[in-house]
């Protein structure tokens, strides 16, 4: 891919991850990487625009249906599409509707933009991303085939040892640290053809393991906090994003937000 090229606009769609979910701020909003890749790209690009459609807790078939009409309108140079991972995650899962659905958003979005980007998302070390590995790699194939045939980029996170150490991931144990974000961003931005400014892949330093007292009690707080909540949700048929709108609907100029380790100014 040519190197230094100038974008101007950035659009993402896609779900909690792309929210930015749990990277969150002090004022409890979230930033994300794809905020984070926004602020990099306007600091280079005076008059930068940036969208962000995401919403927590989306399927494929609420992405295509919600998000990506509104982002092929809108004519970006960039426009970032993850989902599906959530479809993977269900009981139930009928995975040739989420490639047709998939391969629809495809079909839309990568017309209308300069460059598309899809990615094979990051996966916890664990028993759960075990338990659904065959879902989640049958998605990513899918992904690898649409983006060949539409030349679209492909950010290969499920690939990273390091993103898939367990200290990149927040307590509930499905969304990425601030530092998962930061190193999610820099994947995507070397992607594009952009300069590098460090290795996203470089493993975390060594540490000493938590106890097992202290691992059973992470556990015992994580079920309370994050999977009874998220198993009701599945039962009743709810959703995290239920009555939630997108951060940054508008393609609009693209402010440098204040990053969560800033102090406000005086």
């Amino acid at each position: 891919m040519q190197t230094n090229t100038t974008y101007t606009s950035l659009v993402a769609v896609g779900d909690s991850f792309t929210e930015g979910m749990s990277d969150q701020l002090p004022d409890g909003s979230y930033r994300g990487w794809a905020d984070l890749l926004a602020t990099r790209m306007a600091a280079t690009t005076p008059g930068f625009r940036y969208a962000n459609l995401a919403v927590r807790g989306k399927l494929i078939g609420q992405i295509v249906e919600e998000q990506v009409g509104p982002a092929a309108a809108m004519g970006a140079d960039v426009v970032t599409l993850v989902g599906g991972l959530n479809d993977t995650l269900r009981p139930k899962c009928d995975m040739g509707r989420v490639r047709g659905l998939l391969e629809e958003a495809v079909e839309r979005l990568a017309p209308s933009c300069e460059r598309l980007v899809l990615m094979r998302s990051p996966g916890r070390q664990g028993p759960v991303l075990e338990r659904f590995k065959p879902r989640m790699e049958e998605l990513f194939a899918c992904v690898d085939e649409l983006a060949a045939r539409h030349d679209a980029v492909v950010v290969d996170l499920y690939g990273s040892a390091a993103l898939a150490d367990p200290r990149l991931w927040g307590v509930d144990r499905l969304h990425l640290t601030a530092e998962g974000h930061r190193r999610v961003a820099e994947a995507v931005w070397q992607a594009l053809g952009l300069d590098a400014e460090n290795d996203w892949r470089a493993p975390l330093p060594a540490a000493v393991a938590p106890g097992w007292l202290a691992r059973r009690s992470a556990d015992a707080s994580f079920t309370r906090q994050h999977l009874l909540p998220w198993v009701g949700r599945r039962l009743t048929g709810r959703s995290s994003g239920d009555g939630r709108s997108a951060k940054r609907p508008d393609l609009l100029p693209y402010v440098r937000e204040r990053a969560a380790d800033e102090a406000p100014p005086s």
